[in-house]
């Protein structure tokens, strides 16, 4: 009896070992599944845009290799590899030009028979005195800043100020800022500036110095610490987007530009290069197409001229420093050749010479 009473209970031990195994095995299929939980993705990498400059071929745009227009810089102002196309009208272009009573006669009567003929809508003169019958003659848009005559960072700085406040006001996508010595090369420009989206952050231009500029950083710290920037000199002119002129007001807005520039001691192109790159830490997209009276024009290759955005002409100093190019008027005629330029663009103003043509009797 004892011996049965045995075998039952290690039968009973055996059954209860296997079924446990059997309920371990069993218990992850009778679980619900788990739910499959969306792993992040990795964002998708960028390359830096190749940065074309328009070439004018018959009439036509086409992007250039980079090496011969701009070159894109790092950090904010690098592009991604997709660049939308702005669809830009030139109605969508704010170009102010800068520049001081005395020179109303000698140099903006030039510029406005020429260049601004075209574009008297989108041109805006900021200058330092009244001339209420310049305007009325040629019904240009003329801006007193009632800032002094004088050539000064001050007076620099201060107009400087006035043509960002007005551009901000005007809704328009692009600020260009050229001086009352360049000629400006609209087709250029637009197809220039269509090869950006004016929301991005854009600063296209030339700098005078082949290296940055160090100044002593006094608008985030006591001006103990130096910071390198590089900046596109105003005598060539120089083009922001509005997405990137935005982000510029708190520096530069209803008279902060001024008191920027006094913190740095810097003048107005240079305090411009300062908010965009060191404070706002995006790059200076160089650009060829630019020029002003500091280089040799007449290096620039005749074929080329009428490619560029901005042009220039030497000063009282050296009146020889022009753009190398044959036309309609002999340099005793047109020392600028802004008029031999502005007859080769637009043939058919009243003013330029006609060509003549050869009869065969």
């Amino acid at each position: 009896m004892h011996l049965a009473s045995v075998g039952i209970s290690k039968f009973c031990f055996l059954f209860s070992l296997a079924f446990c195994g059997l309920l371990l095995l069993l218990i992850p299929a009778l679980q619900p599944p788990t739910r499959q939980v969306d792993q992040p993705q990795p964002r998708p990498h960028t390359q830096p845009a190749r940065l074309g400059s328009p070439q004018r071929v018959r009439g036509v745009f086409r992007e250039m290799d980079s090496t011969t227009g701009t070159t894109p810089g790092g950090k904010g102002g690098q592009l991604s590899s997709f660049r939308s196309r702005d669809p830009l009208d030139f109605k969508d272009i704010f170009i102010a030009v800068k520049t001081t009573r005395k020179y109303h006669k000698s140099r903006l009567e030039l510029l406005i028979q020429t260049w601004v003929s075209q574009a008297k809508e989108q041109t805006y003169i900021f200058t330092d005195g009244e001339d209420s019958e310049l305007q009325r003659r040629t019904g240009v848009n003329l801006i007193n800043t009632n800032c002094s005559a004088a050539h000064t960072r001050q007076a620099l700085c201060c107009k400087m100020s006035v043509e960002y406040d007005k551009f901000i006001e005007s809704q328009k996508k692009w600020f260009c800022h050229v001086d009352d010595d360049n000629y400006v090369i609209l087709p250029s420009l637009r197809g220039l500036l269509s090869s950006y989206h004016h929301s991005q952050d854009v600063y296209l231009g030339r700098p005078s110095l082949d290296h940055p500029i160090e100044a002593a950083e006094r608008v985030k710290s006591d001006g103990s610490v130096s910071v390198k920037f590089w900046f596109a000199t105003g005598g060539a002119g120089f083009c922001i987007s509005r997405g990137l002129a935005l982000k510029m007001s708190p520096w530069a807005s209803l008279g902060n530009f001024i008191s920027t520039a006094e913190k740095i001691r810097l003048p107005d192109d240079c305090t411009i290069g300062y908010i965009i790159e060191a404070l706002l830490e995006v790059t200076l997209t160089h650009t060829h197409l630019f020029h002003s009276h500091l280089e040799n024009l007449q290096k620039l290759p005749t074929d080329t001229v009428l490619e560029q955005v901005t042009l220039s002409f030497g000063g009282f100093e050296n009146r020889r420093n022009v753009v190398s190019i044959v036309g309609g008027f002999s340099l005793a005629d047109d020392p600028t050749r802004f008029k031999t330029v502005h007859c080769l663009l637009y043939p058919d103003t009243n003013w330029c010479p006609k060509p003549k043509h050869s009869h065969i009797n």
